[in-house]
């Protein structure tokens, strides 16, 4: 398959890429709209992409993944058009790695795609937390890749002079492995402990009977901006991928009175490496311990069924498939009417926004409040004026149908969720009947 070419690039600070893919027919993405992802991530990485080149095959070829002819083609690519690194759309193991890099120009790195999703990991990473969960996905990564890069790491340690000689006997490759597999254990062990933070951080607010609503989607798909517009939480928003990677919680009252919270978690990607979704479990978590998930959709997306298929996929290796869901088409401010009309006839059940004008938020929230209130139970209570705490617990937690004071205290009418029925069971008024 012919490369396609690109203008050339001014700035010489900008890394030049080329981009390889290979088309095994029968995916959900075609391999179009994969290179064309796989070149979003370059530049969202800083590099810039001066050519493509792709290569149908049943099968990778042990070696070098492509054929021995593509790969010297692959090699007068790079060297006409005087790259600095040559990306593979798919993983390539380490011995593949290994043998392309004998055959391009000693100039040119070589990585795939899941190297390249780890450096933006990497650049995007704020948190303690993400930083340590990219570190370790990073180690994990290079761990079977290792050729001595690290030799100067231990020299450094070693030093000269008495004791340089600790360890002598194994090889450069041995000393390597040790330090990043110690690596692992450490980041391992620091993440354990910033686990435990945020589960008992997510405990208390599953105890406190919350109804919790977490965002899902693919990367860029405006989940960050919805919950900007929901509640005014100036959330890191960018038109790029992997913009946000840690996720955050906001709390959000219903028209009617109740608390839920809101939770934006990491967006997802097709072939999303399986070392991070291992390395961010803690923050999917959010995911698998909500009440409601909102998939949030790109509608203006040309691939939005393929997204939806990627994203689903990881719900299902997250343990998440259990949770109720409904789908949520945003920027349908970027739809002409015909096209929308056309996802609509698709979707009937989904819900359609635009997060950066506010249209449909109103349906949405709406829809929010009837999945939270749909097991609630209906409750008839007479609070006493010294219980006031109890008052505001039904404010906080209920939906309030009406209220009313009497001599008796404050009597409210309203649904009550199971995990606060037994706080109010004492003050029910007898004789009334439940509501189904």
């Amino acid at each position: 398959m012919a490369q396609k070419k690109y203008f050339e690039i001014e700035d010489p600070l900008v890394e030049r890429a080329v981009l390889v893919g290979v088309d095994r027919g029968g995916g959900a993405w075609s391999l179009e709209e994969s290179l064309a992802e796989l070149e979003r991530l370059a530049n969202t990485a800083g590099a810039e992409v001066v050519a493509t080149t792709a290569q149908r095959l049943d099968s990778p070829h042990p070696k070098t993944f492509i054929g021995a002819g593509k790969a010297a083609e692959v090699a007068e690519i790079c060297a006409s058009f005087d790259a600095d690194v040559l990306i593979f759309d798919d993983e390539l193991s380490p011995s593949q790695q290994t043998n392309l890099e004998k055959i391009v120009p000693k100039s040119v790195k070589v990585i795939d795609r899941t190297a390249l999703i780890l450096d933006i990991f990497a650049l995007h990473a704020t948190s303690k937390e993400g930083r340590l969960q990219v570190r370790l996905a990073q180690s994990e990564y290079l761990l079977p890749r290792l050729r001595g890069m690290w030799a100067h790491l231990a020299s450094n340690r070693m030093g000269g002079g008495v004791g340089s000689r600790f360890g002598e006997g194994e090889s450069q490759l041995e000393v390597d492995r040790r330090m990043v597999r110690k690596r692992i254990t450490t980041i391992k062990r620091e993440l354990a402990h910033l686990s435990e933070v945020r589960d008992l951080q997510r405990d208390t607010r599953y105890k406190s009977g919350v109804f919790k609503v977490a965002f899902a989607g693919y990367t860029n798909a405006g989940k960050s901006s919805l919950l900007n517009t929901m509640t005014q939480a100036e959330v890191l928003s960018y038109d790029k991928l992997f913009a946000t990677l840690d996720s955050t919680t906001r709390k959000f009252v219903l028209p009617e009175g109740r608390e839920v919270t809101l939770t934006d978690t990491v967006g997802f990607i097709q072939k999303l490496p399986t070392t991070l979704v291992e390395a961010f479990k803690s923050t999917l978590d959010e995911i698998v311990g909500a009440d409601l998930l909102l998939h949030v959709i790109d509608a203006s997306s040309q691939e939005y069924e393929a997204q939806i298929g990627s994203v689903e996929a990881v719900l299902q290796q997250i343990g998440a498939q259990h949770i109720g869901r409904v789908e949520v088409f945003n920027k349908i401010d970027l739809l002409d009417p015909a096209s929308l009309e056309a996802i609509k006839a698709r979707h009937r059940r989904a819900l359609f926004i635009s997060a950066l004008q506010g249209e449909g938020i109103e349906g949405l929230v709406a829809h929010i409040a009837r999945v939270a209130a749909a097991s609630d139970e209906h409750f008839e209570v007479c609070i006493p004026y010294d219980r006031g705490d109890l008052v505001s617990l039904a404010h906080e937690r209920c939906s309030i149908i009406c209220e009313e004071h009497s001599e008796a205290g404050t009597c409210i009418s309203m649904l009550v969720n199971a995990q606060h029925a037994k706080a109010f069971a004492s003050y029910r008024k007898a004789g009334i009947k439940e509501l189904g």
